[in-house]
């Protein structure tokens, strides 16, 4: 919703929603551009901060319109938090906009980290981020694992040194199955029984 109404005010023809979840991932910038190039747009740097700018003031405003957990998410992520899982969120949108997101999604009780984007220095696939909701939650990389859904979240999670479960129904450029990760799962229902065999 954002990126169309960022491209209608410029006047350029908007995306459709599959075009724009086979864009997401990497963060605000990466979107812009991948969204520019899909259009044959070309920018100087400094239109192409603007237009960034400008996403993140649209997005900011709008970010939990349309912005749903996935099926079985917030279920699984209470059950494993009963059970005594530290659990946190580490993604590459911005930490304000993220927080707002898990605030209204409900989902802010059941973490211990929040690691945005911007959090840091650096950003996923950075060890960096997963390292840092490690230590917030007093962990270490012996004892985590990470849950994605994208070659970014493979990379972060292999530079910190924990195994990684993707998701097959999220947001990738690359399908999943073509992805080294230590397991696969196609709905959250899984989730609690890859981990147990990740963990034995």
């Amino acid at each position: 919703g954002a990126l169309d109404t960022l491209f209608k005010e410029q006047g350029w023809a908007p995306h459709s929603l599959a075009e724009v979840k086979a864009m997401v991932g990497g963060g605000v910038p990466k979107l812009v551009e991948r969204a520019l190039r899909a259009s044959r747009i070309e920018t100087n740097s400094a239109r192409f901060d603007e237009l960034v700018q400008r996403f993140l003031e649209i997005y900011g405003a709008r970010a939990t319109q349309l912005t749903r957990p996935f099926p079985g998410a917030l279920e699984i992520m209470r059950q494993l938090k009963d059970a005594g899982t530290r659990l946190g969120v580490c993604t590459n949108k911005p930490e304000a906009v993220t927080r707002q997101i898990l605030d209204a999604l409900s989902i802010s009780p059941l973490l211990g980290a929040v690691i945005g984007g911007d959090t840091l220095p650096t950003k996923k696939p950075d060890a960096a981020p997963v390292l840092a909701a490690l230590e917030i939650l007093r962990s270490g990389p012996d004892e985590g694992m990470m849950v994605g859904d994208s070659a970014v979240d493979l990379g972060a999670a292999r530079a910190a040194g924990v195994p990684v479960i993707l998701v097959s129904f999220g947001y990738t450029q690359t399908p999943v199955g073509e992805m080294d990760a230590d397991a696969i799962i196609d709905s959250f229902a899984e989730l609690p029984d890859a981990i147990e065999r990740l963990m034995s």
